[in-house]
């Protein structure tokens, strides 16, 4: 059989994997690729990692000898000028005439440019390509105050970039009233934009650029309303246009808004020239993203090979994180009555938005958007697509973790072999069950390698990683969590190492034990171990760069991009002058007050600068950081027991005062709440604690693994009419146990829920000593113990933590301008999320 000549113009991520399909089909055909740029095919979807972790070499979607192995001809910096269609030949700008059989057009998009007066100016970047990042960088050095035009997918994401380039006052400009307006609807878009806001990123909807100011280079951007915003640096990030001027020039058939028309096997108006990826229209559609591109790849090579695969439209559901926000939108985000019925939930507290579109009948999930909170988007967009039935209560699906009286894997059981898991690969159900059982593929790694699956765009790696343990479990075979493809291990065993190497910092962990250069689920998880195993200041050594935002600035950020004080209370018991030092403290720095169900006084609404300062004052009275902010013990919540109450056993008072200040501050997987109850009327909710402890007329029954919010599970009696010295010892082994195994963001009660054997296990190790390790945890539950020191003292009194506590590196002690605030009740409140903001 002859070699038939394919050439492919355009060297892209779809480009590149057209060339990976077409070589895995046939040995019939010589490939021949043009590329625009100077360098070999690269990853595009996550191109912003250039600016964090990921060098050139990572972001190659293949080594540079791929291409000879394959018997590839790579052309690089050598755009085609002229294709001749009648001929069937090419000619590049380097002057290099080709003949054809068949010729692949892969020229991807331009960015879509408005017609803005300025767009010329220095300073003024697009975000397409490697080299324009590389420009980005270089300009990004001399800039304080960064802007992108579009709030779209790819605009985000440039705005990302310039937050990552330290730039930060960081802005994003949306002609649109929302942000992601083709992905999610008006209230997803206000929660997305609060939470945006609340990490520096500064969100201006529904304004019209006139004219980017500045004589030669940028100086800011004018307004069709007549207001401007400074700014040194410049992204557009408009949308996409898709390269057809090449296939117009040849005589194709083009839409009438652009594209190159191709029927369902990707032909063009000419049955040797195909279209595939963002320069195709397909069905009056331009499909944006890498999937239908990779799908589009394989199409036109099954056609060339002679088989038989056509191209019905592709679904383009999306899930992404933006500066550790998750956004995700599938099937149908926004049908509405009377084609269908929704079900929304709306959490300002914590910055969630998810809804669900489902039919009319109540039987079938049509669509949704997820912000804020994610996990559960991979099943729902199984159900959309495979048309699966819902639970009698479908709001149940919005919760997010799947319900503890639902059998394991029910979900993926009812999942069809031919469901569609990685929709970049074409990978299927049965293929990555059959790599785990006939290929002994045992992690998700290593399904990715065999084939392929999460190669892409990586949105499905967590349902590969659900299908791999399901696989598994099925065979009988032990499931090993590891953490992330930085470290080969679990938590657990993580944990051991660090201890046994003596380990003290995330960079020494990484570089002892792991790979890379760590990512975002590493880095938080590492700091913890460090926590609980050392009790360490937490922003020392720096640990600070890994740490959740939270701990970060030993505060949680709250609405409106402020931050909320929380000293400790022990026991809920407070001196008269410490109360009026709150009040000054409160007063002076104009703070919102509550007295928390958790007996203690929060102070909402501080500025960041204000931080320190606060805490010196608290620090001077006597006060001490209450971990409000931390995965560690918050509270130990008691009543007034026998020193006041005529029914009081025990002074519940004390012993909660004794058992909050021994185990404050030590981290753990999940945060940790406690109670002191003074009699069985439990006026201190004991029993639905992570561990509570209640007065008998004998001493102390202790309970454990209680949880309230939203799924609330009573605690279990571990161990009745104890002494105040056997209940320390027991909580010792217990916290100690937990926090060696339990799995990352794992509460008590989920750990309790998944340990075999349940409370009776439980009993007998922590009770009984049947692992032998009560001493070694009683030992080690000293040293932490020994090792506490207040966070916010350490802070205060050293001058490198303090630096952090400022909003702009240049002007210290200038405050966030954006922060806004209302009047309620006679105190202040965060400005409402949905109304305007002035600036």
């Amino acid at each position: 059989m002859n070699t038939k000549t394919v050439i492919v113009i355009g060297n892209g991520m779809v480009s590149h994997k057209f060339c990976e399909k077409l070589t895995t089909k046939s040995n019939n055909f010589k490939l021949i690729v043009f590329g625009e740029e100077p360098i070999r095919a690269y990853d595009r979807v996550h191109l912003t990692d250039y600016f964090g972790n990921k060098t050139l070499d990572d972001l190659f979607l293949s080594k540079n000898e791929w291409y000879n192995e394959n018997n590839i001809d790579l052309h690089l910096h050598d755009p085609i000028v002229h294709i001749d269609i009648e001929k069937k030949r090419i000619h590049s700008k380097k002057d290099i005439q080709i003949d054809y059989d068949y010729l692949i057009l892969a020229t991807g998009s331009a960015a879509f440019v408005p017609p803005i007066p300025g767009v010329d100016k220095e300073g003024v970047f697009l975000y397409r390509t490697i080299e324009d990042l590389d420009q980005i960088k270089a300009y990004a050095l001399t800039a304080n105050k960064g802007t992108v035009i579009g709030g779209g997918l790819l605009g985000l994401e440039a705005a990302k970039a310039l937050v990552d380039l330290g730039i930060k006052e960081s802005a994003v400009v949306e002609f649109a009233p929302r942000l992601m307006p083709r992905q999610i609807d008006d209230m997803a878009s206000s929660i997305l934009q609060n939470k945006l806001q609340a990490l520096g990123l500064t969100c201006f909807l529904q304004k019209s650029t006139t004219q980017i100011l500045g004589k030669n280079k940028i100086t800011g951007l004018a307004f069709a309303d007549g207001s401007q915003l400074d700014s040194d640096i410049l992204i557009i990030s408009a949308g996409i246009k898709p390269r057809d001027e090449l296939a117009k020039a040849a005589g194709l058939a083009i839409g009438p808004r652009g594209g190159i028309i191709v029927d369902e096997n990707m032909r063009t108006s000419d049955p040797h020239t195909f279209a595939i990826g963002e320069c195709a229209l397909y069905n009056e559609m331009i499909y944006g993203l890498v999937a239908p591109g990779y799908e589009m790849a394989e199409v036109a090579a099954t056609t060339i090979s002679g088989e038989q695969k056509l191209f019905a439209g592709f679904d383009m559901s999306t899930k992404l994180k933006l500066m550790g926000v998750d956004v995700a939108s599938f099937g149908d985000p926004f049908i509405t009555e009377p084609h269908a019925r929704t079900i929304l939930l709306e959490d300002k507290n914590k910055g969630i938005y998810k809804r669900l579109n489902i039919s009319p009948d109540g039987k079938r999930l049509l669509g949704g958007i997820l912000v804020g909170e994610a996990a559960s988007y991979n099943m729902l967009l199984q159900t959309v697509n495979n048309n699966m039935p819902l639970p009698e209560h479908p709001e149940t699906l919005l919760l997010g973790e799947q319900s503890e009286s639902k059998p394991a894997g029910a979900g993926l059981e009812a999942l069809p072999d031919t469901a569609l898991i990685c929709s970049c690969e074409g990978i299927t159900k049965a293929q990555i069950c059959d790599a785990v059982t006939q290929q002994g593929c045992e992690h998700a790694d290593d399904v990715k390698k065999c084939t392929k699956a999460g190669s892409g765009c990586g949105g499905c790696v967590p349902m590969v990683k659900d299908l791999v343990a399901y696989t598994m479990k099925k065979q009988g075979k032990y499931i090993r969590n590891t953490i992330c493809e930085h470290f080969n291990f679990s938590r657990q065993e993580l944990f051991d190492l660090i201890k046994i190497h003596d380990l003290r910092t995330y960079d020494s962990v990484l570089d002892n034990l792991g790979t890379g250069h760590g990512c975002e689920v590493c880095k938080p998880l590492v700091s913890s171990l460090l926590a609980s195993l050392w009790n360490e200041m937490i922003l020392g050594k720096g640990n600070d760069v890994a740490q959740d935002s939270n701990d970060r600035f030993l505060a949680n950020i709250q609405r409106g991009g402020t931050y909320s004080v929380v000293p400790r209370v022990p026991g809920g018991e407070i001196q008269p002058e410490k109360l009026i030092v709150i009040g000054e403290v409160a007063k002076k720095y104009g703070l919102y007050t509550k007295i928390t169900g958790g007996q203690r006084i929060d102070m909402f609404g501080a500025h960041l600068n204000d931080l320190p300062f606060i805490w010196e004052e608290l620090i001077a009275a006597g006060f001490e950081s209450g971990h409000a902010y931390g995965k560690a013990l918050r509270t130990v919540k008691s009543c007034v027991g026998s020193t006041w109450c005529r029914f009081g056993l025990h002074d519940s008072v004390s012993f909660a005062i004794q058992i909050e200040e021994r185990y404050r501050g030590i981290r753990s997987p999940h945060k940790l709440k406690s109670a002191v109850s003074g009699c069985i009327r439990e006026c201190a909710e004991a029993q639905s604690k992570d561990f509570g402890i209640i007065a008998t007329e004998k001493g102390w029954n202790l309970y454990v693994c209680g949880n309230g919010g939203s799924k609330p599970q009573h605690a279990h009696l571990l161990v009745s009419d104890i002494d105040s010295e056997t209940c320390i010892r027991y909580l010792d082994r217990f916290l100690m146990f937990y926090i060696h195994t339990a799995d990352p963001l794992t509460r008590t009660a989920t750990w309790l829920n998944k340990m075999e054997g349940g409370v009776d296990y439980l009993r007998n190790v922590v009770v009984e000593d049947s692992l032998g390790m009560a001493e070694t945890w009683e030992k080690e539950m000293q040293a932490l113990v020994d090792a506490y020191q207040c966070e916010w003292k350490v802070a205060v009194n050293n001058p490198d933590i303090r630096k952090r506590f400022v909003h702009f590196v240049n002007a210290p002690s200038e405050k966030d301008e954006t922060v806004k605030f209302e009047e309620m009740r006679g105190q202040k409140k965060a400005a409402d999320w949905n109304a305007p903001i002035t600036y």
